[in-house]
């Protein structure tokens, strides 16, 4: 089979795509500046990479909505399984963009599967979190809120077994790490493996004070608060057959890099 990833640079992507050539499957890697090019909002970009595809690793990045025409386009070019990419309550936080991906898929008219990933640990390495972990304070107003951090190896595991497996259409897998921890707990581990000082703030007012906050992402962390605290679920030792990856291991493999030296 040949499998269409989107966002193959990404975080999650470029693990997806590095797990399917390792169990020898032919990879289409898309994505804007990638070796298959690939844009959201580019429909004339579509057809050569859905062309001979079997299935497709769906994600959109932040902002940028999964469009129904090109899964409709996907499907009319032979494609016979959706895996999309989404994030936990999305209901529940007001994340329309990703409701509406959810529903898009499962109206495609195909085999699908949703994977609703938990905070990804890369955020403290790879993502929004990293130039505050290197610059010594954290500030997310999620208070003492317990969050159940995912590796993105285990979300990309997790997509891997969909989008090869049987038994995964009409499934939505809800991924985790194994331990919940609060930002705190998080950044305390992080500064333990770095031998640094880091602190964290969990305040609404250290929130609004920092440059570029404002209002509405304040609502948006204000809606997980009401969800109270996150429970680790079973979803990649059930699917993968091996634990999922703690938060402590990949802190102290990320901290080998160097990525959080200032």
């Amino acid at each position: 089979m040949t499998v269409l990833v989107l966002g193959s640079t990404g975080s999650t992507g470029r693990r997806v795509t590095r797990q399917l050539r390792d169990r020898g499957l032919t990879v289409r890697a898309a994505s804007r500046h990638g070796d298959v090019a690939f844009d959201w909002t580019r429909p004339e970009s579509w057809a050569a990479a859905v062309e001979g595809v079997s299935a497709i690793y769906v994600m959109a990045p932040d902002g940028v909505p999964v469009k129904p025409a090109f899964l409709d386009q996907a499907v009319a070019a032979g494609v016979e399984r959706l895996v999309l990419l989404s994030t936990m309550h999305p209901e529940e936080i007001g994340d329309h963009r990703l409701v509406a991906a959810e529903s898009a898929v499962r109206a495609a008219g195909t085999s699908w599967t949703v994977v609703r990933a938990h905070w990804f640990d890369q955020n403290f390495d790879e993502g929004f979190f990293q130039p505050a972990i290197q610059a010594g304070e954290l500030v997310i107003p999620l208070a003492d809120q317990r969050q159940a951090f995912v590796d993105a190896e285990d979300i990309a595991a997790v997509a891997v077994e969909a989008l090869t497996g049987d038994g995964h259409h009409g499934a939505t897998y809800e991924v985790t790490g194994p331990d919940a921890l609060t930002f705190g707990e998080a950044v305390a581990i992080i500064a333990k493996v770095t031998d640094r000082d880091i602190s964290y703030q969990g305040t609404p007012e250290a929130y609004l004070a920092t440059p570029g906050a404002d209002q509405a992402m304040l609502n948006y962390f204000t809606n997980q608060l009401t969800l109270g605290d996150s429970t680790p679920t079973d979803t990649v030792e059930r699917l993968t057959g091996r634990r999922a990856i703690p938060f402590a291991e990949y802190a102290a493999a990320a901290a080998k890099t160097g990525v959080w030296t200032p």
